[in-house]
Order: C-alpha cells, then structure tokens, then sequence
C-alpha cells in the first residue's frame, strides 16, 4: 500500500527527529539522496555525470537548500552546475556556500535575459527546488517562464513540483510537470491526488530517518498485489453460498441495460451466486442465466449484500426499493437514482442499521447533491460525509477518492480514462458488491473494485474508445492481472 502524509505531519515527525539528529543533518541525507537521483538521470539521458549540465532552480526555503546541496555533490563528481537564485535575498545560507565552495555557478534572478533562458533550454538536467511543502497556489511569473524554457530538457522535482498543492494534488495556475520526483521521508498527498499525480512523475521515496515518527497515513493506494490478494476465490470447502449471494435491483423497462451491465459485473467478480429482482428479469437472465431472477424483491430471497440503484428511476418503486434492502439487515450499495432519491428524502436513511455497512457510489454532482459542496479538498469532504452518515463513500473522477466512517481515505488515480462511459458506474456497483457479499470490508471492497474496474477499461480499451459491455466482458483478465501480480511477490 502507498501511503501519503500530510504536510502537517510530516513536519511534525521532521521536528521530533531534528531534536535528536545534528542540524542539518537531515537536509544532507535528503540532498544526497537527490543527487544520486539527479547522476542517475544524467546517465540515462547524457551517459555520463561528468561534464553534464545541470541547473537548478532555487526558491527560498529547504527545498531550495536541498537542490544546492545537490548541486554541491554532483559538482564533486564533476557536473557543471549553475543555480539561478529566484529569491537571493532568501537563499538557503549553508547550501549556497556548499555549492560555491565546489565552484558551482550562481546567478541571481532580477531580469530574465537570453542568457539565463539559454541556460536552462541547454541543460541536461534541470533541477525543481522552487517551492516548498509550505506554499500554494501556482508558480509566479518569472518561475514559469524559467519551467517554461526548460521545454524539452528533462525535471527532476525536489519533494513535489513546484505549484502542486501539497495536501490535494490540486494545480491553480502554473506548475512544474517533473519526469521524476523524489520525495524525503514519506509521499504526500499531492504525489497520489488529482493533478499532482501527472505533474510528480516517477516518484521516488527516499527514508530520512522520520518512518517511525509518522503513524498511520492519511490517504493511501492499494497496489495490484495487494488486491490480488483479497480477492475471493473458491476454496476447496466453497459453495455458491459461502462465496457470498449478491443482491441487484437495478434497471427498469425504461434502463434495462443498468441491470444486465450491474447483475453482469457481480457474476464476473467471484464464484459464489447472483440474484436480481426487477423488471426486466427476462433481459437480465437472457444475458445471464446463471442469475437467479424475480419481478419483485419481495420473492428474491436471502442475499448478503444488496445493489441500489442503477437505472431504477426516481418514483414510488425507487422508494420500496430502498425501504426494503434497509429493513434487510445486510450491507447495501447505493448508486445513481437511489443517490438522487436519497437526496430529495434524506429521512429514508434513518431506517437503515447505523450497525450494518452502507456504500455511497456518487461521481460529484451527486455527491453534491447528497452531501453538500467538495471545494478544493476532495479527500476532506469525502471524509466528512463518510464520518457524518456512518458509511463508505465513494467519490468517483479520474481519482477516484474513498473514505470510511473512521476516517480512513484510500485513493486510485486513474493512469487513462477509458470507463469515462456511459453504463461504466453501473459496473463497478455490481463489483463493489460482489466483493462486499463476500465479506471483504466494504472500504477494501470499494477500492479493489475501483482498480479492477480501471484495469479492465484499460485491457478492453487497448487504444481505442469503449462501451461499458467491452469493460465488463474484461474483468475476468483484470482479476487475473491482479492475481498474478500477487503470486508473484
């Protein structure tokens, strides 16, 4: 699992060590590590350290210093190093003299002329030391006009990309797109959330010695492994309903689709047994006749997990719906029209089991219209309406971004986006609750579901635009890709 740490915190275990640690010997082990990085770039790209020519791009603050102190090193292994001073006033003292002291070139910013602006468009490696973990909001004039003439010469960012809100990943204005990262002690938020993840690159985590001092992290990423591993596969003791009975009430004569894309995605996601009940059961068992299919909920039997919501409509018939699977006892998955019910008769909530699991799927003008405004912090208000309705919520977007009533946040960053399509959601809510009628905690459940889901677009997609059929018709390859990532640990 990828764990991020806020700002806040990281600082907060940066001090604890420092106390303990001579000064400046944390920003040494970070600037080394960033230099070896840097060599390893400058390998790649020129072939050799020795006469490269690196720049870097100095704000004030630490992230400045480490970029110095890098400068220093590779200086020491015979790179040519210029440092071009945005604010000399503020320079980092003990890095600038390490750098001078290795002969490295420093000029300071007042006016960019063609003589810095070609310093940086021939260089082999430019290095972002810009801002730090502290600011926000995007780069100011003469820094993106630096980044700007870097076009074509490769980044390596110092922690984060300059301009990349640390703690949201959000970009508001210019900013650095880095080919790598590296990062000191722990990725922070911004490495895994929304524009960040484009901006950051590779990223590189590199230990400083603050791991222990950190705690639980405030967002993180499954890996493929890891949902290799907690996806349900039949046992030698298994039958149809140890493996967990899923419950669909989606689609309607109107949406027939929503029900045979979302009863489809359960049957494709374990061994164990499907049941739907609606009005378009003929459709659904004509598509799949392993489905166990009723008209009415009330005949459709027990279940371990219920699906709501997909295609079923606004009206009268919505309501019994939600009414019923409440009173169940079981966990429940709500998405599209239950959401949107949901929002016009909040009070329906009060009938479920605040004891048993409850799953939010909303993409955000739902999630508006249930929870209120998401503002810049996605993962903030995620987490608020997960703690205030005690259940998983579930804010779909290219990041996709998961939150439980404890306050746990998972997140998956979409590398494409192919199930940006119509009838894709109804997939994930069928596998959403397949996973959690087999008993996988309903965070987990929702964020492997997430990966597969991306996965399959992914495989179906292969270059070329996709239905949300072609996605589903893939996710037995997707488990498999996920398995096989796990077998091979």
């Amino acid at each position: 699992m990828r764990g991020a740490w806020t700002t806040e915190r990281v600082r907060a275990a940066e001090d604890t060590v420092m106390a303990r640690t001579k000064p400046g010997e944390l920003m040494r082990r970070a600037a080394f590590a960033l230099a070896a990085h840097a060599a390893g770039m400058l390998g790649e790209h020129r072939g050799r350290v020795p006469g490269s020519k690196v720049v870097l791009l100095v704000g004030a603050g630490n992230n400045g210093g480490d970029a110095l102190w890098a400068g220093a090193f590779l200086r020491k292994r015979g790179a040519q190093v210029t440092a071009l001073l945005l604010d000399p006033e503020r320079a980092h003292e003990e890095g600038l003299a390490a750098l001078r002291k290795e002969r490295g070139r420093v000029i300071p910013v007042s006016l960019l002329g063609e003589e810095i602006t070609q310093a940086v468009g021939d260089a082999d490696l430019v290095i972002d030391g810009i801002v730090g973990l502290s600011a926000r909001g995007g780069l100011r004039q003469t820094a993106a006009a630096l980044v700007e003439a870097a076009d074509g010469v490769p980044i390596l960012a110092v922690d984060l990309p300059s301009g990349v809100n640390p703690d949201t990943g959000e970009v508001d204005g210019e900013a650095v797109y880095a080919d790598e990262t590296v990062t000191f002690g722990c990725r922070k938020p911004g490495h895994l959330l929304g524009a960040g993840v484009k901006h950051s690159g590779t990223v590189h985590v590199v230990d400083i010695g603050i791991g222990d001092e950190l705690g639980e992290p405030d967002v993180a990423a499954l890996e493929p492994a890891e949902v290799g591993a907690l996806w349900p596969v039949p046992g030698p003791s298994d039958d149809k309903y140890t493996q967990g009975v899923s419950g669909i009430a989606a689609g309607s004569t109107a949406y027939p689709g929503a029900a045979v894309l979302s009863a489809g995605a359960a049957v494709a996601a374990t061994s164990g047994m499907v049941r739907y009940a609606g009005s378009v059961a003929d459709q659904v068992v004509a598509r799949w006749p392993e489905v166990v299919a009723s008209k009415s909920i009330t005949d459709a039997g027990r279940v371990q997990a219920w699906a709501v919501g997909p295609g079923i409509g606004v009206g009268e018939s919505a309501h019994s719906l939600l009414k019923h699977v409440f009173a169940a006892g079981v966990p429940v998955v709500l998405d599209a029209d239950a959401i949107t019910v949901l929002a016009k008769q909040p009070e329906l909530l009060d009938l479920r089991d605040p004891e048993v699991p409850l799953v939010f799927t909303p993409h955000d003008r739902e999630f508006i219209r249930l929870f209120g405004e998401i503002g810049t912090d996605r993962p903030a208000a995620v987490r608020e309406a997960a703690r205030k309705h005690n259940a998983v919520v579930l804010l779909k977007g290219n990041t996709t971004i998961i939150a439980d009533p404890d306050g746990q946040v998972l997140v998956h960053n979409a590398r494409t986006a192919w199930p940006a399509t119509a009838g894709s959601g109804d997939v994930l809510t069928g596998l959403i609750t397949a996973l959690v009628a087999a008993g996988r905690p309903p965070i987990l459940a929702a964020a492997a579901a997430v990966l597969v889901h991306h996965l399959a677009a992914e495989l179906a997609a292969a270059g070329a635009p996709i239905g949300a059929s072609a996605l589903l018709e893939h996710i037995p390859d997707a488990i498999r890709t996920v398995r096989a990532a796990h077998s091979a640990r």
